[in-house]
């Protein structure tokens, strides 16, 4: 515990990728098998969940404390991390530990979600009593829940690689899916023999960087593959000793979720891994999002929602062929196979992405407009020569979205963000006008700089009206544009509405509370092309 609580401290004190990746190579150069595999599971994003109510936690580390309930909940509103609260005002320790993470971990963690409260109460007071300051900080974040510190899965694996000399390809591969935390399994994460045996394990995914400039610049439109960019769920199909799998790309395994596809993906001769995306379809077009939704949290799907909310898989691309890894080969050859693996196994809900053609890039820009209208969110930009490649790359692969809706509306909600922005309110709910009421339809938590981070947390902090906890109603008289990717009917939301991708476009200075956009602007979005 005490190598993770150090490592923690050096990522959280650089925003340097490189002293990032060198902190994280020291730790796998001392760290014991049983200890490394642990630290990959979380540094990947896979903390374990909160096992004791907040309100429960608050209350055991001010009676630990010896500070009223009253000054313990303003504490926490200053710092704004309930870990980080706790730490700082927990007394001293009596007794000290050695003990390693994974015991930490296997034999008093894992197991407080089985205890009754009082036991876990116990459990969670002496681990506090056995842990210095920065030991204390790492495992609050664990009991909590909200263990992250600014590394993504990709420079964890561009560590392990720097580390153990196997390529990032993959390191990337053996982590995808679910696995058992064990010494072995770290062990086989870094085997030099490169030859994985589970036939369920999908590829890493390639994914493209937006397009924010003219693609004229890109040079001719012959050297290109436009397809519509779908709004679902990006996947893989993979067809391997008669057997069917569908992970997700955030490494779900999804085959039971889709028992459509599955059924289709049958047919498909053996050898096969289809690169495409999960959508909602009807009527020979895309449903919205939102109707996916449904489905996404059922580990079952009951017939009557198999009816409502049917799905195709929009294939893009081919990535096995033959039982062969095909990535190296241009997009135009994997194409030309995916054409003949299409044609030969046909099935109804497996269907090829198809290409768009244009004479130029003004005429596609023309076409791009009709996005919303088609159910789409824009174009993908493929270089016909390019490989299949790990992660996201520059200069092959380009998604060009259409233009964002935007609406201009009111800051009525602040709560303080976490990690380095834990002391600073970023977290915002916006409001649209009705009449003279003010009607909440956002949360957005990105968008500005750090100088205006800065001005609005000293707004807020002057012109707070009430308190909920961690959340103030603010005295509303900023005004932001705010931009979203989609709008949605809800039934869940008092606006009426559920809009998708929420982030703050600019800080309207020129405008006043009364110059914001109103309910009934919002919702003529809803049609909007």
């Amino acid at each position: 515990m005490r190598a993770l609580a150090d490592l923690y401290r050096r990522l959280d004190e650089t925003t340097s990728t490189n002293r990032k990746i060198a902190a994280m190579v020291d730790y796998f150069q001392h760290a014991p098998a049983e200890d490394a595999i642990w630290t990959i599971n979380f540094l990947i994003g896979r903390k374990p969940r909160q096992v004791v109510p907040t309100r429960k936690l608050m209350q055991w580390a001010a009676e630990q404390s010896g500070v009223p309930d009253w000054l313990f909940e303003a504490c926490y509103d200053v710092v704004g991390d309930l870990a980080e609260t706790i730490t700082l005002l927990l007394p001293a320790a009596t007794d000290t530990s050695e003990r390693r993470l994974h015991a930490w971990v296997e034999a008093h963690l894992l197991p407080l979600s089985n205890m009754e409260l009082e036991d876990r109460r116990d459990e969670i007071l002496n681990a506090w009593n056995q842990m210095d300051e920065p030991q204390r900080f790492v495992w609050n974040k664990l009991i909590t829940g909200g263990f992250r510190v600014g590394v993504s899965r990709r420079l964890v694996v561009r560590a392990l690689e720097r580390f153990s000399g196997i390529d990032a390809a993959v390191i990337t591969h053996r982590l995808m899916g679910e696995w058992p935390i064990t010494a072995e399994t770290y062990q086989k994460i870094l085997a030099a023999d490169t030859r994985d045996a589970d036939i369920s394990r999908p590829y890493p995914f390639y994914l493209a960087y937006p397009l924010e400039d003219d693609p004229g610049k890109l040079g001719g439109v012959d050297n290109w593959q436009v397809e519509w960019k779908w709004d679902g769920i990006r996947g893989q199909v993979i067809k391997r000793n008669s057997q069917v799998f569908i992970w997700s790309r955030g490494e779900e395994l999804v085959t039971d979720k889709y028992p459509e596809l599955m059924h289709d993906a049958a047919a498909l001769p053996n050898g096969t891994v289809l690169d495409g995306e999960i959508l909602p379809w009807k009527e020979d077009r895309p449903l919205p999002f939102a109707e996916l939704q449904r489905r996404i949290g059922r580990k079952k799907v009951g017939k009557k929602l198999l009816s409502e909310v049917p799905v195709v898989f929009i294939v893009y691309d081919v990535l096995e062929f033959s039982s062969q890894d095909i990535r190296e080969q241009t997009l135009q050859r994997r194409r030309n196979i995916l054409s003949q693996v299409m044609s030969t196994y046909p099935a109804m809900r497996l269907i090829i992405s198809p290409v768009v053609t244009r004479l130029t890039w003004e005429m596609f820009n023309k076409l791009r407009q009709e996005s919303r209208q088609r159910g789409v969110e824009g174009f993908m930009l493929k270089r016909l020569d390019s490989v299949y490649r790990v992660g996201r790359r520059r200069g092959d692969w380009w998604k060009w979205k259409v233009d964002p809706l935007t609406v201009d509306a009111v800051l009525i909600y602040a709560q303080r963000g976490h990690g380095r922005r834990a002391g600073l309110f970023t977290d915002y709910t916006f409001a649209v006008r009705q009449g003279k009421e003010l009607v909440p339809f956002a949360k957005a938590y990105s968008g500005l700089s750090d100088a205006e981070i800065q001005q609005v947390d000293r707004f807020i902090q002057r012109n707070t009206l009430e308190r909920f906890g961690p959340v103030r109603s603010v005295r509303p008289e900023l005004v932001f544009e705010i931009a979203f990717e989609g709008i949605q009917p809800s039934k869940r939301h008092k606006s009426g509405v559920a809009v998708r991708f929420p982030r703050i476009a600019r800080w309207r200075h020129d405008k006043k509370i009364e110059d914001a956009d109103t309910i009934e602007t919002l919702k003529a979005l809803l049609s909007a092309p």
